[in-house]
């Protein structure tokens, strides 16, 4: 019996989709399967893997002060970054959906710094909040005003990471206004002809209409704001007195300065888990105030 024959087109797709399954085993999967492994080991880089079993769990939770630290910071930034970030990336999409002169333009220059460099940016905005030359404290000395100062104290150093962090809120507006461009513009028309204000049309088309936009960016917000890194270790470096500790500078501190690579993957799992499990609450919890165009309920 004559064995099947080959045809290019069933083996087509698989060429064409190869480049990329090579690059997600060979990048994503095996690294993510590795660093589980490596997490149950002391791996000091200079020797050999060694299997401890379960001492680098039990070393971050209740060995280790920095790691409740640095996720306490990580939710206090959250807590200040992603409402304040996405109400006004919402309002600058607002105004930017407004048919104007410029509108083009305006994009343009809200858009244009979450792409400038991360590091650059860090740079500039670590100047406008030096205490002695810095612009901020400048400005608030023409009215008399003493400023902070800033990066120096513990209690005005996360305040100050949280505002540098809406500078780059360029991609959140984006998405804001596509949103909003979706939006049938026969909703507005017929809510106008029953009376409704500007007020009661955004209250009731404009935001339920961009629920799915809005839960979208907030799980990005979320993953992102556990990430948080370049600022911090720009410029704070974590200080003052941990003050700006986030859990992936600490991650980061273990992995390359300590070079404690066992323990480090260790730190990352324990962020994988508990980004699933915020997730998880957050698509649950979409089911109540989430609405769909065209969903049944």
């Amino acid at each position: 019996m004559r064995p099947p024959r080959v045809r290019w087109r069933d083996v087509e797709p698989y060429i064409f989709i190869s480049p990329f399954m090579i690059g997600l085993v060979l990048f994503i999967v095996g690294p993510t399967f590795a660093s589980l492994a490596l997490s149950f080991t002391r791996f000091e880089f200079v020797a050999p893997p060694e299997f401890i079993g379960f001492e680098n769990y039990d070393e971050m939770f209740a060995g280790d002060p920095k790691v409740w630290r640095s996720l306490w910071n990580t939710v206090y930034y959250m807590a200040g970054h992603i409402p304040l970030g996405m109400a006004m990336a919402f309002g600058v999409a607002l105004m930017l959906n407004q048919k104007v002169w410029g509108q083009a333009l305006f994009r343009t220059m809200y858009y244009l710094p979450s792409v400038t460099a991360s590091v650059a940016t860090a740079i500039v905005w670590s100047w406008v909040f030096n205490s002695r030359f810095g612009l901020l404290n400048n400005f608030l000395g023409l009215f008399g005003l003493e400023g902070p100062q800033w990066l120096a104290d513990t209690r005005f150093a996360m305040p100050a990471l949280i505002i540098i962090s809406l500078w780059g809120m360029g991609s959140t507006i984006v998405i804001f206004l596509a949103a909003l461009q979706g939006i049938p513009e026969s909703l507005y028309e017929s809510a106008s002809i029953d009376g409704a204000g500007r007020a009661r049309r955004l209250w009731h088309i404009t935001i339920p209409m961009m629920t799915p936009a809005i839960f979208f960016v907030l799980i990005i917000q979320i993953v992102g704001s556990f990430q948080v890194f370049t600022n911090a270790f720009i410029i704070t470096a974590g200080g003052p007195g941990d003050a700006t500790l986030f859990f992936v500078l600490h991650l980061y501190n273990k992995a390359f300065v300590a070079l404690r690579l066992g323990y480090a993957s260790a730190l990352a799992w324990l962020l994988f888990v508990i980004v699933l499990v915020f997730t998880i609450a957050q698509v649950l919890m979409a089911r109540r105030w989430v609405y769909y165009e065209g969903e049944i309920r």
